[in-house]
């Protein structure tokens, strides 16, 4: 019933760190200024084909949406480090996680690692165990949080810290 009254009350938001192996998910409510954990986890595609492991990338973001129904959807951005390969891969990997997400009729909003981990350690430059600690901090978890869910959660705290959850959910309740 509690997660029912926060999915009407308040907006959804699917946060997603994209991977070609391994690809986070992680769903919070935004309720005003409080943010409720609702689920997280990591879709580790199996070895094979890149094409099959897009697919499968492609068929668990469908799934997740089916089951979460978010509002918005939060998404980090590629960047190119050293291997222009890896980033071409990766952003394949976000497009199929992105198009897994059409069902929603939600928008998705991008963020980059360097903004997401700004708004949730302080620091562009933190370090995956810091993210992981925050997010645990954050949403009041206990227990082992994998770095790439954490990630997602992440994208997810960041896009509502920033402001376009509240003023969705001012504007559903009718107040400007």
């Amino acid at each position: 019933m509690k997660d029912q009254k926060n999915a009407v009350a308040g907006i959804r938001v699917l946060g997603i760190d994209p991977g070609s192996q391994r690809t986070g998910f992680g769903v919070l409510d935004a309720v005003g200024a409080r943010l409720t954990y609702v689920a997280s986890g990591v879709i580790r595609t199996q070895k094979g084909e890149f094409a099959d492991r897009l697919c499968e990338i492609f068929r668990c973001v469908q799934t997740i949406v089916s089951q979460y129904r978010p509002h918005e959807i939060a998404i980090e951005r590629v960047f190119v480090n050293r291997n222009p390969d890896s980033a071409l891969k990766l952003g394949q990997a976000r497009g199929a996680a992105i198009c897994g997400t059409a069902d929603a009729n939600a928008t998705v909003f991008e963020y980059a690692t360097r903004q997401i981990k700004q708004a949730v350690v302080g620091s562009g430059s933190a370090e995956k165990a810091q993210v992981q600690l925050m997010m645990k901090s954050i949403l009041k978890l206990e227990g082992p949080l994998s770095p790439d869910a954490a990630d997602a959660l992440a994208a997810a705290v960041c896009h509502a810290l920033r402001g376009r959850v509240r003023v969705a959910v001012q504007r559903s309740a009718g107040r400007r």
